[in-house]
């Protein structure tokens, strides 16, 4: 669920519950960095970071971003570098050190399964990221967005202290000479490395043509699937075939978008329903089409323990309660060229704040091979002349929004600029935000815990169904 929304407090209460609890490991450096900067409230993270295996990296990431006091009012984060290609050992290590803390505080206390979901897309930590929750003894690894083939042999290494490599996507490469990613544990010790587990792994498919060529191809074993329809949060696949948009502006999704979940069966692995599960009625209606369970995130994005900013929680809710808030599937806000969930309501603060285009976090970066041969990077939401400059083209850049710096702003860490403004929040949410009506009908506040969302998806079951798991509710007949 974005960028530090399923934080550890929330995948803890989940897994606490009985369930499993997953954080996300998206741009989690930087969200322990800036955490650090506004002063570690409550010392969850120095208590994490005692634990950490390589106590130089602690110390060192203590020393350069800790402050006790936090930082002075409009005083701006201290930035990490970017990610690159054959990144310093620093930048992985702290990559590491950050995925461990989050899944070390989630799992403190119980035992309980913990999951970390990756996105796909983002390349150049994942090896770093996959390693550091490995030493945390993550339980699960979830990933999608993209085709995470590569990702169960990485697993597989990791466990068995070897080296793991991964292909990068570089546009104009050559595919017969591709550029590697590699991380060798061995290199981070000075003497012989902790037993690791190796996590289960669950990639995050839109299609049962995808689920059954990583079954039968991925570089190690699948255990099993998250089917993901249109009407889940975040990025969506994009609709199979030439994309239409409907009045709204929307992708129009099809009948060739909805899984084969016969032939999901056939290959013998468990599989779970996203998209539209978060109502009461929506397990049982999973189970009997044979999945082992659902996936929620929409009503657990609005839970008290989640990363949003309590004052946007109770604006969105305040919105839904009142019929105001709307969720628009947009074309072309990601860089990435998913399709990517936007909430629209009146409150919403980005639209009093013109946001000045800037790059500076860089975890959508694509990196593409100039024409000298040298791998560089850009970004579809970078200030429009470096990316044209870069080969990029004008119509690549319209309508693109940063989704690193202001999913940061959506969980206030947003960073503090030089005109006094602070990064503008983006909001994501699945379609069924608008039937969080639901859980909040009797309260007497616009908020509710991880445990009660939990009771309430367990209760009884509404009289009658609307749409199926995964299936757009604005489009019940699919064309």
């Amino acid at each position: 669920m974005g960028v530090g929304v399923s934080n550890w407090r929330l995948a803890r209460a989940v897994a606490m519950a009985g369930h499993l609890g997953v954080i996300s490991g998206t741009g989690i450096d930087t969200v322990f960095v800036r955490r650090l900067q506004d002063g570690d409230i409550g010392g969850h993270l120095r208590r994490a970071m005692a634990r950490f295996p390589m106590p130089q990296v602690a110390q060192e990431a203590l020393r350069k971003y800790f402050r006790p006091d936090g930082r002075a009012p409009g005083e701006p984060y201290k930035e990490l570098p970017m990610y690159r290609q054959g990144a310093k050992v620093e930048k992985e290590h702290f990559t590491m050190l950050a995925t461990f803390v989050e899944v070390f505080l989630a799992k403190e206390g119980h035992d309980r399964p913990i999951g970390v979901n990756l996105l796909t897309k983002i390349q150049l930590p994942t090896l770093a990221g996959l390693y550091g929750a490995m030493l945390a003894g993550v339980d699960v690894v979830l990933m999608g967005a993209g085709i995470p083939k590569e990702v169960p042999g990485a697993l597989d290494a990791f466990a068995a202290h070897q080296p793991a490599s991964m292909r990068l996507e570089v546009e104009g490469r050559n595919p017969d000479d591709p550029v590697r990613m590699r991380l060798d544990p061995k290199d981070y010790w000075d003497g012989p490395p902790q037993e690791l587990k190796r996590p289960l792994f669950f990639p995050i498919i839109a299609s049962s043509s995808l689920a059954t060529m990583l079954a039968r191809k991925a570089s190690g074993r699948v255990d099993g699937f998250i089917i993901e329809g249109p009407t889940a949060g975040g990025h969506n696949a994009p609709p199979r075939g030439d994309v239409r948009l409907n009045e709204r502006g929307e992708p129009i999704y099809g009948h060739r978008d909805v899984v084969d979940l016969d032939k999901v069966k056939e290959l013998g692995l468990p599989f779970w329903l996203a998209g539209g599960a978060g109502r009461p009625g929506r397990l049982q209606e999973a189970l009997d089409v044979g999945a082992a369970g659902i996936q929620v995130g929409t009503l657990f994005a609005y839970s008290d323990e989640s990363g949003i900013l309590p004052e946007l929680k109770v604006s969105v809710l305040k919105a839904v309660v009142e019929g105001r808030a709307e969720v628009f599937t947009d074309p072309v806000a990601s860089p990435t060229g998913f399709p990517f969930k936007v909430v629209r309501w009146e409150e919403n603060p980005a639209d009093r704040v013109k946001r000045e285009r800037v790059c500076d976090l860089g975890y959508l970066r694509t990196a593409y091979q100039t024409a000298e041969g040298r791998l560089s990077y850009r970004c579809a939401s970078e200030p429009i002349p470096t990316y044209l400059k870069k080969g990029g083209t004008l119509e690549e850049t319209e309508g693109r929004k940063c989704l690193c710096n202001s999913l940061m702003g959506t969980i206030g860490i947003g960073q503090s600029r030089k005109n006094g403004t602070i990064e503008p929040p983006l909001v994501t949410s699945g379609d069924d935000l608008v039937m969080l009506t639901g859980i909040l009908a009797g309260r007497s506040r616009y908020g509710y815990t991880a445990a009660e969302a939990i009771e309430y998806l367990l209760g009884p079951a509404p009289l009658s169904s609307d749409t199926p798991i995964g299936v757009p509710a604005a489009q019940p007949s699919l064309g």
